[in-house]
This record gives C-alpha cells, structure tokens and sequence, in this order.
C-alpha cells in the first residue's frame, strides 16, 4: 500500500494522467471507439487492483494480455491516434493570445462561432430540394492546405447565394470541394482523399467517400448534398452523423465548431 504515500510529483503526474485521459476521451467520444476506450480503461484498473492485492497469478496473466494489448491498441485507434497527433501537431503555441489556449480548451462553449451556420444549412435544404449535389468541407482546428491548392483559391464571405451559385450544376467549380474557413469560402473544386473503407454502403458515391476520407485524415467536418435523395449528410471523424431536423443540424454543427 505504498501508493497512498503521495509527494508533489505523484499528485503532479496524476493531474498530467488526468487531462490526458480527458482530452482523449474527447477525441473519441461519439464515436464507436469511445466504448473500446472505456472497456480498456476498466481492464487496465482491474490489472492494477489485482497488483495492490498481490493476486499474483491473475495480475501475471493480466499482465500479459496488457503487454500484447498496446500493440492492438496502436491498431484499433490508428484513426483516432493520427487525429490526436494532428491536433497536437496543429496547435499553435506561439503568437497572441496563445496563453489563452488552454483556457479556451475547457471553456469551449464560451466561444464565439465565426461560421455562419444558418446560412450554410439553408444553401443546404434549399439545394437539396432541387436535388443538387454538393460537397462542403469545413474547417476546425487541423490546417486544410494540401486539399486547398488543389482547387481554386478564393476569399468570398459565406452566404447562401453565393453557395447555391458554387454548386449550380452549369458552373464550372461544382465539381469538387468548397472549403470553408471560419466565415470565408477559401477554396473551390478542391479534390479530396477518398476513404477506402469498406463500411460505407453501397448506396453512398463518391461525394460520401470524399467526405469520410477527409474526416478521417482531419478534425473537419463535411457536409454532402445527395443529388439522388436531397438530403443533407453530416459527416464527422469519418461517421455519420445523425439528425432530425435542419434546426438540430444547426446545432450540431454549431457544438462542434465551438
């Protein structure tokens, strides 16, 4: 029971554990591996009660499945571990208002939104009744330049006409991506990587595709037009994900870019 005899580096490393797991846990929460993270989590607790109570047999075997279980971990999160190691890689730790970064981390809900979210889900709705497709990327923390210079370089405040006129089956930059960069239109025709999943239905083309595939690579979100069906899909950390109505659509979009 020598643990409980804690010094200033022991509470420091805790503390430095602690927001690990919490930031982790973010990357991973609403999506399918939040649960894999969870059942590791209480499997690496019940290793370390085992050794406090020197169950030398079941902490041995334990032990062993722990050692091979990081090697399948590297595995089963290689999505989610190339997410973390962009967000790290993405941060910016200099310039003004830097200090601020972490404050803002916790206290995300106290950010302001740039993106005019209406605006782009009503281009949305609207050109999903005339049934014309459309694929918008938008960004977040990670940097979108090697998918920006493949297209055309632009800088056009968002609004819904100018999205509609983008997407007009007769305009020359329907094809591809438009990005989107806080409340600006930065790029046109933009080709994105292509998802290679084999979970991704039949039914889905390759907008669908385009649009996981950017999302697995970055922390963006990605909204797709079906000129099939209209409707509007929302895809995020290479998901899909669900929604009722344009108004919760909006919401959701606004909780993430926050």
């Amino acid at each position: 029971m020598d643990f409980l005899h804690l010094n200033f580096v022991d509470i420091l490393d805790i503390i430095l554990l602690t927001v690990l797991l919490y930031y982790v846990y973010k990357l991973v929460k609403g999506t399918v591996a939040v649960n894999i993270f969870i059942g590791i989590v209480i499997f690496y607790l019940f290793w370390q009660l085992t050794r406090v109570l020197e169950m030398e047999m079941l902490s041995g075997i334990l032990g062993e499945f722990v050692k091979v279980g990081f090697i399948a971990m590297i595995v089963v999160f290689q999505q989610e571990i190339r997410k973390f190691l962009l967000m790290v890689g993405s941060a910016q730790f200099t310039g003004r208002g830097a200090l601020l970064i972490p404050w803002r981390l916790m206290k995300t809900g106290d950010i302001k939104i740039k993106t005019d979210v209406e605006a782009i889900v009503k281009a949305c709705v609207r050109m999903g009744k005339r049934k014309t497709g459309a694929l918008i990327v938008i960004k977040r923390r990670n940097r979108l330049d090697f998918v920006k210079t493949t297209g055309d370089s632009m800088d056009i405040d968002v609004n819904i006409p100018i999205i509609e006129s983008i997407f007009y089956p007769n305009s020359t930059l329907h094809d591809g991506a438009t990005i989107i960069e806080e409340n600006k239109i930065t790029a046109t025709r933009a080709i994105l990587p292509v998802s290679n999943s084999r979970n991704i239905p039949l039914r889905y083309g390759l907008r669908h595709r385009a649009a996981i595939g950017i999302t697995e690579k970055t922390d963006a979100i990605a909204l797709v037009v079906s000129e099939e069906t209209g409707k509007t899909s929302y895809i995020k950390d290479g998901e899909f994900v669900y929604y009722e109505n344009p108004q919760q659509l909006i919401e959701k979009l606004k909780n993430d870019l926050s």
